[in-house]
């Protein structure tokens, strides 16, 4: 029989390269240059970009898809139709025309007028010079390319587009309720992103979003009595004035206009917001970034915006040494939007607040910084990777700057945590965050769980393992894409654990955590403790004996698919392999006699019945 040597080494190389694809990382890259000119009368704006983008993925590209995310402002689009289909819709989006008992939610977008509404329309496109074909449907551009875009090649896109900013509603928009003027997010076509899961051309329908890192130039006329903040370094400040300009510096404005050019490097997004009586102040913080704060000159909450900027400081201090250091040279915190949203170099929140909410929002909107302009989670995919983790991080730094010394920072979380797995409501983490159910159940998910996931991996691994975890995860995936499974690759590189079961059944599936004492009683000299596994999720098992004469002994029982355990956490016992409902283990009789014992005395981990977890005699 013949055999085909050339059929064979084909065989072998393509398997091989396929393998390596799959196990390396690549990430796309698009660098924008864009001018933009704002009308304050009418809120309509024309604008002229140029992208470059390169394709670093192994695959050949014959299309690509834009973000309209402004025309989600229109009577008619899907983010009207969710509003008026969800049974909880957001409070901010919506008219309730009934009670509070018997609500009538009538969506605010499906009032909009033609001059409220908000649009993206594309004039004109063309890759490397030559036009177009493209449609647009909702909030997606979808294009195709006259020529494929190779592996490792770079194109160029061309566009004209008018836009028209619509009445603030959510995120976005014009006045604010506050009576910020412009509130500039999501604002201009942006390329969506292309990864190892192909295009993640998402409607824009709630949620929040996922987008290709690249360098930002961007050019904004506008009326000169406006002040700007956002997204990037100011490059002509002496030509702007409003409190960039250096000390002593001549500001040199001419005509009814002012251009302000930023540039931003290596970002995913770019956000402003302007308005005529904003007030700007600025801190240079320890580690030479400077903060800027921007805010309307209101006298009753002046004074709550002053004091929140050195908390500001010491919130990046907090961050730098808990994560890791800030990568860029400016933060601002700027007034506008609907509540408090993370953005590339910036923040916007609602501005009339008292100091405490101002910091509270602040810290959790700052800790995006890391963990989703940093750290780029696909916030559509794993909303609990950046919501989660933030909540986490942003709630011990306000309660350590605020000194409130809360013996259980997050308890709360594990509130929200234990009420959802207990309602029959809860979906897995797995689930698109346009598609829970309610938005109860997002947020829940979303924030709730996700602070509970790293807090619990804190009890299954140790805190301090879990501290080096959360360093190396930003030193390796810094300006990249993690996904869940990259960040538990990281926990298990720490810590020597292996924890693929934790990812599983904590964020896949909604497998629940319940032990139990089951039975305590003499068994000769000793004691004989009996524990029953009621959940489905696994878990190593931390007992506290507390005796009569308040002495407490810690007992830990290894989970055997850890392959791992926590020599310094109480009297080691053996391994107990999840197939086994019970577990039995003895303890030497005290003089005193025992008082109390019980499972998970810390309530780190996240039993969703802790009644069975107490024996007291």
């Amino acid at each position: 029989m013949k055999f085909n040597f050339q059929i064979l080494l084909f065989s072998l190389f393509t398997t091989g390269w396929v393998s390596a694809q799959q196990s390396c990382y690549w990430q796309q890259k698009v660098d924008y240059q864009m001018e933009v000119e704002m009308n304050v009368k009418n809120y309509q704006y024309d604008g002229a970009q140029e992208l470059t983008y390169t394709n670093n993925s192994p695959d050949t590209l014959t299309k690509v898809f834009y973000h309209l995310y402004f025309n989600a402002f229109q009577p008619g689009s899907q983010m009207d139709a969710r509003l008026q289909d969800i049974q909880d819709p957001d409070g901010r989006m919506v008219n309730n025309l009934g009670t509070r008992e018997n609500p009538n939610y009538e969506s605010r977008i499906s009032k909009l007028k033609e001059d409220e509404i908000g649009y993206l329309k594309v004039t004109s496109l063309k890759q490397n010079g030559k036009k177009l074909n493209y449609q647009t449907i909702g909030t997606v551009l979808e294009v195709q390319l006259n020529k494929p875009l190779l592996p490792g090649k770079s194109t160029q896109f061309s566009m004209d587009f008018e836009g028209q900013v619509p009445v603030q509603i959510r995120r976005s928009g014009r006045n604010n309720a506050e009576g910020v003027a412009l509130s500039m997010t999501q604002w201009y076509p942006k390329l969506a992103e292309y990864d190892f899961e192909g295009w993640h051309a998402d409607p824009y329908i709630a949620r929040e979003f996922h987008g290709v890192w690249g360098d930002f130039d961007v050019k904004i006329t506008i009326d000169k009595d406006y002040t700007l903040g956002g997204t990037g370094y100011l490059q002509n400040p002496e030509e702007i004035g409003h409190g960039y300009e250096e000390e002593g510096q001549k500001v040199k404005q001419k005509g009814r206009k002012l251009t302000w050019h930023f540039k931003a490097p290596n970002v995913h997004d770019f956000t402003w917001a302007a308005d005529p009586n904003f007030i700007h102040d600025k801190l240079k913080a320890e580690d030479g970034t400077m903060l800027h704060f921007l805010y309307k000159d209101n006298d009753e909450y002046k004074d709550a915006w002053k004091k929140l900027q050195p908390k500001t400081a010491e919130l990046l201090a907090y961050y730098n040494e808990h994560i890791g250091p800030y990568p860029y040279d400016q933060y601002s915190v700027i007034q506008g939007g609907d509540g408090g949203m993370e953005y590339a170099m910036c923040t916007l929140i609602t501005g009339e607040r008292n100091y405490e909410s101002l910091v509270g929002v602040t810290a959790h909107e700052f800790a995006h910084s890391w963990f989703q302009f940093v750290l780029a989670t696909n916030e559509s995919q794993n909303e609990w990777m950046d919501e989660g983790f933030t909540t986490y991080i942003s709630v011990l730094a306000e309660d350590k700057i605020l000194n409130k010394n809360s013996d259980h920072p997050l308890s709360s979380s594990y509130r929200n945590y234990n009420y959802i797995a207990n309602s029959g409501q809860e979906q897995p983490l797995t689930t698109h965050a346009d598609r829970y159910r309610t938005n109860m159940n997002y947020g829940i998910g979303a924030y709730s769980k996700g602070s509970v996931f790293l807090a619990q991996l804190g009890y299954i691994i140790g805190e301090e393992n879990l501290a080096k975890t959360l360093k190396r995860y930003f030193q390796e995936w810094k300006f990249k894409h993690p996904t869940p499974n990259d960040f538990i690759r990281v926990a298990e590189k720490v810590s020597g654990a292996e924890l693929s079961w934790y990812l599983n059944d904590f964020t896949r599936t909604i497998n629940t955590i319940d032990y139990a004492i089951e039975k305590v009683e003499a068994k000769g000299r000793n004691t004989e403790i009996t524990l029953k596994r009621i959940g489905l999720m696994p878990m190593p098992i931390e007992v506290e004996v507390t005796f009569k004469d308040n002495s407490t002994q810690k007992y830990y029982i290894p989970l055997e698919m850890m392959r791992w355990e926590q020599s310094d956490n109480g009297k080691q016992l053996e391994d107990w392999g999840w197939g086994h409902p019970t577990y039995s283990f003895e303890i030497e009789k005290s003089k005193a006699g025992i008082k109390k014992i019980e499972v998970d005395s810390g309530q780190l981990m996240a039993d969703i019945d802790r009644d069975n977890n107490v024996w007291e005699n």
